[in-house]
């Protein structure tokens, strides 16, 4: 069992590793030129991985609710899209926009649970599109919306981790490599379904002399960041508060951003970092104990 600063630290470092999750992807792509067929190829070495767990745990999963595994599987799709986006778009605005989750998990509180929703939180709503709005403007110039195809893509992923966390957090129970298993196999199945969209007719490519590297590549991507970091990452949010590991996970985007600045030659002007200050602003915001925004609330 994690203690807590251990699991403080690891989630941390498992944000980080996923803020450079674009390099051996971009890497790969270098390789073999199989454009989202790459990330199928990926989840099906992390589910072959996971699958002893998941056997070990059939029974568990066999009794888990259904909308705990369709919330996990969900969750699983949405880091599909955000790891399709980092082939079709600047790598800081793909990850700024998988962040914008405090936006749609403040709209999925409001109006699909029902909740009462603070000033606390409507604050991180207008601090988060007020962020990813320049971040935008600084990066493509003109209106302020999504323009590439890996914009929409880290959009559509933050939609759809706010819906599948929120059913994560509430209802999975099961074993981190058993969640994990089940995590991968919705990703799989949404890779599946989106290669074809994404790459419409074209057929993957790779010459003999890139396909034992390539293959590498897969492995490697396959098991540290979906099937180990992943798994690390489930039995950390077991030990610290859902709030905190908001906060924690925002190590993601400094290193992401840095990264994509430093060694892709990505934009990194005045916008965009104070864009980027205000998304990890809104989720701090959104992330921060209830009990800290009571006691602000009262001054």
């Amino acid at each position: 069992m994690l203690g807590p600063r251990r699991a403080t630290i690891l989630i941390v470092t498992v944000g980080a590793v996923w803020g450079l999750y674009w390099m051996p992807l971009r890497r790969l792509e270098d390789l073999a030129t199989a454009g989202p067929w790459a990330t199928a190829a990926v989840l099906l070495v992390a589910v072959a991985v996971l699958a002893p767990a998941a056997w070990r745990g059939r029974t568990r999963l066999s009794a888990a609710p259904l909308r705990a595994l369709v919330s996990v599987a969900t969750g699983g799709a949405a880091f599909v899209l955000y790891a399709n986006g980092f082939l079709y778009g600047q790598v800081a605005v793909v990850i700024l926009m998988f962040y914008l989750t405090p936006i749609w998990s403040t709209l999925i509180a409001r109006f699909w649970l029902g909740r009462t929703i603070s000033w606390w939180r409507y604050a991180a709503l207008v601090t988060g599109i007020t962020g990813i709005g320049l971040v935008l403007r600084g990066a493509h110039g003109g209106v302020p919306l999504p323009q590439e195809t890996g914009d929409w893509l880290g959009l559509a992923s933050g939609v759809l981790w706010a819906i599948g966390s929120t059913g994560i957090h509430g209802h999975s129970r099961t074993r981190p490599a058993e969640t994990n298993f089940v995590f991968c196999a919705g990703g799989l199945l949404a890779a599946i379904v989106l290669a074809p969209l994404l790459a419409g007719a074209a057929v993957p490519g790779i010459s003999t002399a890139n396909a034992l590297p390539a293959l590498g590549w897969i492995v490697l991507i396959g098991v540290g960041w979906w099937a180990f970091s992943l798994t690390a990452f489930v039995a950390a949010t077991q030990v610290v508060d859902p709030p905190r590991v908001g906060i924690l996970l925002m190590s993601e985007v400094i290193v992401g951003t840095i990264s994509a600045a430093l060694f892709a030659g990505e934009p990194f002007g005045l916008l965009v970092a104070l864009g980027t200050v205000l998304v990890i602003s809104a989720g701090i915001l959104e992330s921060a104990p209830d009990r800290l925004a009571a006691a602000i609330a009262k001054r």
